[in-house]
């Protein structure tokens, strides 16, 4: 065994080939061959019965939603749906495999040919899927229980997950964090999937090799396993790269294995000699039936698909003029965009909606740890408030306080703002009045206004804001001074 401490970034003249392998659990209420509840954090070997277990004499029963949801997957990522798919019995032994073999898909997978496009410093690149396969999960090895004894947890035996697999087509731990942040935004708008890497929803393998620059040839490649965030995949793929190299420039070469990563120690540890397909000695599983998908159900998965981010992204710079960047943040995950969307519909100003869905909405989310879907402020109250902006009726700076008052209360902005007598001042001949008064009062300043000293402007705002006690319309105050005090020059 050996191991190697994460360094510095990819060294010049080496190209890195890189190719994921994501298990996803799918949201189905069931397991994907028997009736057991799929849930988490369940006391241990609670949710098992003799099918999960393996007992001898059972027979699976294939969970139609689990293919559904693999379709609908297939679909998103543009892939070739098979007519035809069956599953086979991958063969291992391990303490948390009670029957000696997983039930996964080898030879004639669901999904073949797919696509992702992901963007990484403004360039566009397509990402191949090899495919998408449905298994089985297995049980969970318990380490950490007991000094002396491994315990196993069974729960988790027959959780229906999908496989992702990838072309080799990544060129640095970057465009790789680039592919998972789009392949687990697609999974939650199509809501397949929580994708929570906490709770072992979705994991992560990593196949990596080096390569000179200009070279065809594929180097052997390594596999990383135990990788429990976007940004670990990243950093244990910079370590594992640099491994790779300095073991090519020290004159030896790289074995092929299947390596750890800990992400408190910033190691990798080799740990045992990477297994081929043959090593597992898949055979069709007798116990299922294989099964057929026509075109037409196909199409109708297609038809009840969401919008999907990249065509949200896209109308919603058409319907509701926004930039780019604040296109790909309102779109970041289906409950920001759904909620915008309903925000941006009720608002005069969608623009400045997807600002305050940037600023105020996602800093809130952050300090009481919420979901967007845990936000108490309804789309339709906070157009409200926002719309009393772009209407004049209260300023940016009051607009704030407000919303902090309907994170706690039911009150729409309006009630809030009468009740706490925050209207702004938007009477010219009450403004005009206050401007006369600090002109009056300020003799030396407005004369040096008027000779050319145009900063000063900015003074004579704040001191009839002052003055209004912050209720003035900065808009028309503006146009008070440039009416009343016009500079000479």
């Amino acid at each position: 065994m050996g191991k190697t401490v994460a360094g510095a970034s990819v060294k010049e003249n080496w190209e890195p080939v890189i190719g994921l392998e994501v298990h996803t659990q799918l949201s189905t209420e069931s397991k994907i061959f028997c009736g057991c509840k799929a849930e988490y954090g369940a006391p241990p070997n609670s949710r098992v019965c003799p099918v999960c277990l393996g007992m001898p004499g059972v027979l699976p029963v294939l969970n139609k939603q689990a293919i559904e949801y693999a379709v609908m997957v297939g679909v998103a990522m543009n892939c070739r749906i098979a007519a035809y798919s069956r599953f086979a019995r991958k063969n291992y032994f391990y303490p948390d495999l009670p029957k000696g073999y997983q039930i996964s898909q080898f030879e004639e997978p669901i999904c073949e040919e797919g696509t992702i496009d992901i963007s990484r410093a403004g360039v566009e690149k397509r990402i191949g899927i090899t495919r998408i396969h449905l298994e089985e999960d297995a049980g969970k090895s318990l380490h950490d229980q007991s000094l002396t004894d491994t315990q196993v947890d069974l729960n988790r035996c027959g959780i229906p997950l999908i496989e992702i697999v990838s072309e080799p087509e990544m060129r640095s731990p970057e465009e790789a964090f680039e592919y998972l942040t789009r392949l687990k935004q697609i999974l939650r708008y199509l809501r397949v999937s929580d994708c929570n890497m906490e709770e072992g929803s979705l994991r992560v393998d990593a196949n990596v090799s080096v390569r000179r620059i200009g070279d065809e040839k594929m180097g052997t490649k390594t596999e990383l396993k135990n990788m429990n965030s976007f940004r670990g995949v990243e950093r244990a793929l910079s370590a594992e790269i640099l491994r790779q190299i300095e073991i090519i420039e020290s004159g030896g070469s790289v074995e092929q294995s299947t390596n750890l990563w800990d992400e408190n120690t910033g190691e990798i540890t080799v740990m045992r000699a990477k297994e081929e397909s043959d090593d597992y000695r898949y055979f069709p599983e007798p116990d299922l039936v294989p099964f057929t998908i026509d075109d037409k159900y196909v199409e109708e998965i297609r038809e009840k698909l969401p919008e999907l981010p990249d065509k949200k992204k896209a109308r919603f710079l058409k319907e509701y003029g926004l930039n780019d960047e604040l296109a790909e943040f309102v779109t970041l995950s289906a409950a920001m965009s759904d909620y915008y969307d309903e925000y941006a519909k009720r608002s005069d100003d969608p623009v400045l909606a997807a600002k305050w869905m940037k600023s105020e909405v996602s800093r809130s989310l952050r300090e009481h740890d919420l979901a967007m879907d845990e936000f108490p402020i309804s789309p339709e109250r906070l157009s409200g408030l926002t719309n009393s902006v772009t209407g004049g009726t209260i300023s940016i700076s009051a607009a704030k306080p407000v919303f902090l008052k309907m994170l706690t209360e039911d009150s729409t902005a309006e009630e809030i703002i009468d009740r706490e007598g925050l209207r702004q001042v938007s009477d010219e001949s009450e403004i005009d009045e206050i401007v006369r008064k600090i002109v009056e009062s300020n003799p030396d300043e407005t004369e040096r206004y008027r000779n050319g000293e145009l900063k000063l402007k900015g003074w004579f705002v704040g001191q009839v804001m002052k003055e209004s006690g912050g209720k003035a319309n900065p808009k028309i105050v503006n146009e008070a001074l440039d009416r009343l005090i016009k500079p000479e020059n």
